[in-house]
């Protein structure tokens, strides 16, 4: 599976400490693995950092991008043979929210050699084709959840975004987070084991699906790239309901 963000420099509670089990601790997550199973859930409030100023990391999104996560897995498994880890549960317990899904065995896409990539990147990009011919007129998950591409979250704090929908089926099925640590490939034959971390996947514009799985690094704009993040905030923030606005005026 794939491994956690790299986090800033945050303090983490002593339970978050000496936990037995835990394969590691992020700034919104805590990750396990138990036989075949991986084990993913969000912090509960006692559970979040704090900075070295004192200062609390509050999650956004916690539970919401996990339960997106699960809808994902299971409507991908439902309508298409795109590789994804099989989910065995999600569910909410002590104001903390659960993904429990099958562990998934070969290497992430960025450990291999350079000269290997081309052919994953070929079966990968048959998948992501096959994404686009699913269609709605809704954009978000598949049970309505919106979460939009973590580049797009870093420059607005708006969590509620209530849309609108358009009057035909215009937007694609998109992963949002598709780089090369979220592929998981056999290093021995390079077919792709599993896409994992759907947690911003949904429906959107075709071009929110930026190809960030062509180098190495994270799912945002480095050096000379075209950054698209103000482009695509804009247009979400344009299809906002009336209420929506109301609640969170856009800037």
């Amino acid at each position: 599976m794939a491994a956690p963000r790299p986090q800033p420099s945050l303090v983490p509670q002593p339970s978050l400490r000496s936990e037995e089990g835990c394969l590691a601790t992020s700034t919104d997550r805590k990750y396990y693995r138990r036989g075949n199973a991986f084990i993913k859930r969000c912090l509960r409030p006692r559970e979040f950092l704090h900075g070295p100023q004192g200062t609390t990391h509050y999650p956004r999104l916690r539970k919401e991008s996990l339960k997106n996560e699960a809808d994902t897995l299971r409507f991908i498994n439902r309508h298409t043979e795109i590789p994804v880890p099989l989910l065995f549960c999600d569910f909410e317990d002590d104001d903390a929210y659960y993904l429990i899904t099958q562990y998934i065995e070969g290497v992430s896409m960025a450990d291999l050699p350079e000269h290997q990539k081309d052919v994953v990147i070929a079966e990968l990009e048959n998948h992501l084709a096959r994404l686009k011919t699913l269609k709605s007129n809704r954009m978000g998950g598949p049970s309505g959840i919106v979460i939009p591409p973590y580049r797009v979250l870093c420059e607005t704090e708006r969590d509620n975004w209530e849309l609108r929908p358009s009057d035909h089926a215009e937007y694609v099925f998109c992963h949002n987070d598709c780089s090369q640590h979220n592929i998981i490939v056999n290093p021995t034959t390079l077919k792709i084991a599993a896409i994992v971390d759907w947690e911003y996947a949904g429906f959107y514009p075709e071009y929110f699906e930026f190809p960030f799985y062509r180098r190495k690094g994270p799912s945002v704009a480095l050096g000379e790239e075209e950054d698209d993040t103000v482009k695509m905030l804009n247009f979400l923030n344009s299809q906002l309901t009336w209420e929506a606005q109301q609640t969170h005026p856009c800037p």
